[in-house]
Parts: C-alpha cells; sequence; structure tokens
C-alpha cells in the first residue's frame, strides 16, 4: 500500500505543479457548505502555490477573509461554477466588474452533475431550471418523466410531458475534500453535515486530496461506516479544524 498520508497542507499539494495536475487554468474542486465542511488549510496550501486562472467547483465562496475568498483575495480563481455565493462581497464586486466569470447551478443539478461526472455520465436531463435563464443557450427535450411513462395515453402519446434541459456532468483535475475520521489507506468517513459535497466531488477529479481531523489504524473502520473507498484517495493530511460560524446570532443577554 503507497504511503498517503503526508506532514501538512503545503507537503500535500507540493509536487502537483509537476505531475501536471495543478496549472494555470487548471480546474478544482472544493468540498463544503458554507463554512462547514471545507478543507480550509488545503485551501490556503493551493493559494500559496500561487496557481492562477483556476475554474473552481464549489457550491459557495466562503466569504471574504476564509475559505475560497482567499483565494479571491488573491484573484487566483477566474471562473466559478457555484450554487449559493451571496455570502462573499469580494465575489460580487468581482463578478460585477467583470473579473469573474460564474456558471450558476441549481443546487441539485450541481450535485448531480458532479455525481455524474464520477460516475462517467457525460451529461443528463433534468426538469429543474426549465423555462427559465438556467436553461438559456442549453440543449432542451420534451419528454414525459419516469413516473408517468405507465399511464401512458395511447391516444395521446404526449400527455404528460414537460421539458427537460440537458446539463454535463463535472470533473476536475483535483479535489479538496474534508473528512472527520480516516485510515492509512484513505477510507474517509464525514460527520454530519459536514459530509454535504465532499463525498460526490471525491469521485470526480483525476487526484483527490483529503484534509482529516483523524487518522485511525487500518482495519479501525467499520465497512459499514465507510462514505469515500479509499481507493478514491491519493493524498492525506491530518491537521486541527478552524470551527468559525458564517454568521453568529445571539440572544441579549
Amino acid at each position: 500500500m503507497a504511503e498517503k498520508i503526508v506532514g501538512t497542507a503545503r507537503e500535500a499539494l507540493a509536487d502537483l505543479k509537476q505531475r501536471g495536475v495543478l496549472y494555470d487554468g487548471c480546474t478544482v474542486m472544493v468540498g463544503g457548505f458554507g463554512l462547514c465542511g471545507i478543507p480550509e488549510q488545503l485551501i490556503v496550501a493551493l493559494r500559496d502555490t500561487g496557481v492562477k486562472g483556476i475554474t473552481c467547483i464549489s457550491n459557495n465562496a466562503g466569504v471574504d477573509d476564509w475559505g475560497l475568498g482567499l483565494l479571491l483575495q488573491t484573484r487566483q480563481i477566474a471562473r466559478m461554477v457555484s450554487s449559493y455565493v451571496g455570502e462573499n462581497d469580494t465575489f460580487e464586486k468581482q463578478y460585477l466588474s467583470g473579473e469573474l466569470e460564474v456558471e450558476f447551478n441549481p443546487q441539485g443539478t450541481l450535485a448531480e452533475r458532479i455525481r455524474a461526472g464520477g460516475a462517467g455520465i457525460p451529461a443528463f436531463y433534468t426538469a429543474t431550471g426549465a423555462g427559465t435563464l438556467i436553461a438559456e443557450g442549453k440543449e432542451t427535450r420534451r419528454m414525459r418523466p419516469p413516473r408517468h411513462k405507465a399511464r401512458a395515453n395511447a391516444e395521446d402519446p404526449s400527455a404528460g410531458e414537460r421539458e427537460f434541459v440537458l446539463e454535463t456532468g463535472l470533473f476536475a483535475d483535483l479535489a479538496l475534500v474534508k473528512a472527520h475520521t480516516a485510515d492509512p489507506f484513505g477510507n474517509l468517513v464525514y460527520r454530519l453535515t459536514a459530509r454535504n459535497f465532499n463525498p460526490m466531488m471525491a469521485t470526480a477529479a483525476a487526484f483527490v486530496v483529503a484534509e482529516v481531523e483523524e487518522i485511525v489504524p487500518l482495519g479501525a473502520l467499520e465497512p459499514d461506516r465507510v462514505h469515500t473507498p479509499g481507493n478514491y484517495v491519493d493524498r492525506l493530511v491530518k491537521t486541527t479544524s478552524e470551527k468559525r460560524i458564517e454568521q453568529r446570532t445571539t440572544r441579549p443577554g
């Protein structure tokens, strides 16, 4: 078994330029939802590589001074494929000024595009976004949803049809994911909502680096508890998480 564990986040990315994984214009998937389940130290390490022109696939863009907001500050991200980006003023300014290209996706569509990419599915049809700006410039097709096919009306074959939008699967050069527990082979277990986009991203990239809070001996994880099998994971780094709260709301004392 090849050694997957490295000492620091910076080490985890140190040779990826030489390996052709990281380069100006590369595509990187980054797990997380808001600040929950983000590979925060790997994002810092990615910033420190100096790679520019990144196409970043992530549900959101962090906040101004943490998460992917750090890469926006340094203008290393040229394009975002995202669902929700409303908490980042830097993102807003760069988008409105034309510095940052953005491809917005309904959240479920983004998740399915990533899952499809990991499963080797080049494209799929979905009713989400049909008839809206989301569908502009995309192939559409009228079909009957599968649940209605059994009740098809022979006299009117088009009965029950609706419009569907063709969406492409997503695949990246590099995926940075965050898990709670791993073993040396790279089997990963996520914790609660920090699971979010991480498992599907771990299947949808040519090279996968996982940032974890705990590494246990091989065999310590129950097979039924493993969310991401280790064959998808190329490197592991154990870091100390910084539990930031995106929006803190408290009651008066």
